[in-house]
């Protein structure tokens, strides 16, 4: 695994920079709704720019700002700079969400070697799906969107995982064919539009407590909020939203909470 030193990881964080200024750039150019989210929103409001150790950034679209988004990528995005990746117009990818890559720079992720797709220094591009408002009708979608999840991970988890056990299980679900999960998933993200609820996730990712999603409206209102002196759209109640899945979003983690990414192999 390479360790980045901090001279490598503010060169890695500049990178995501440019990254995030051009799906800006295309969102502001369409009319596109999108926040930074997640570490990307927390280290705006806490640090005025990237988590010192954190080495990745999120954007996050509501379902049908995200088909804009990707349609708007085959039109507008810079393709002698970068690359939008997702499962439908990318062979061998197998991640529930999208990737916008920086050309000529190489991010390999610990495990990832073998994925048949260019590697290039990534921020992710996460589209928010419809679930059940009901809990418990939401926790088994919360069930479904894990199964779905770990056989698309199959491929990875083969390799990685440190149980033999799980290995030899990821090995058994790597055999169903990459394009029958796909239709699936796809069918999820269908059954998810019949009808606007008040609930939200990203059905590949794991969401951070028993409630199994996120409230849709804090994706509705956004604001301009600053990251690294650039402006951005922002969650604009990002003190509900940080609380909600951080807690005490502004105390800092113990050193052994401040976790990166594995990386194999990195060029910038």
């Amino acid at each position: 695994m390479v360790e980045l030193d901090s001279q490598m990881l503010r060169k890695l964080q500049l990178t995501e920079l440019e990254l995030l200024k051009e799906a800006d750039r295309i969102c502001r150019k369409n009319h596109i709704h999108y926040n930074i989210i997640a570490g990307t929103l927390l280290g705006a409001v806490r640090h005025g720019g990237f988590i010192p150790w954190d080495d990745d950034a999120d954007i996050a679209l509501l379902r049908p700002e995200y088909e804009k988004f990707r349609l708007a990528c085959k039109r507008d995005l810079d393709t002698e700079r970068f690359e939008f990746q997702d499962d439908r117009n990318t062979k061998g990818y197998r991640w529930g969400y999208g990737k916008l890559r920086m050309k000529n720079t190489l991010f390999l992720r610990e495990h990832q070697e073998h994925m048949p797709y260019f590697q290039g220094v990534f921020i992710d591009v996460f589209p928010l799906d419809c679930v059940p408002d009901n809990h418990l009708l939401r926790s088994i979608k919360n069930f479904e969107c894990f199964c779905v999840r770990k056989i698309l991970w199959s491929k990875v988890g083969k390799i990685a995982d440190k149980s033999l056990f799980k290995r030899s299980l990821y090995g058994m679900l790597d055999k169903i064919p990459e394009k029958v999960i796909l239709r699936y998933f796809h069918s999820m993200i269908a059954r998810g539009e019949r009808r606007k609820t008040r609930v939200v996730r990203i059905l590949l990712f794991p969401t951070p407590n028993r409630f199994y999603g996120y409230l849709r409206r804090w994706y509705e209102h956004s604001k301009t909020i600053l990251f690294e002196n650039v402006p951005f759209s922002g969650i604009e109640d990002y003190d509900g939203y940080l609380s909600f899945k951080f807690g005490e979003y502004m105390k800092l983690p113990k050193r052994s909470g401040r976790k990166v990414h594995p990386v194999s192999r990195i060029i910038l």
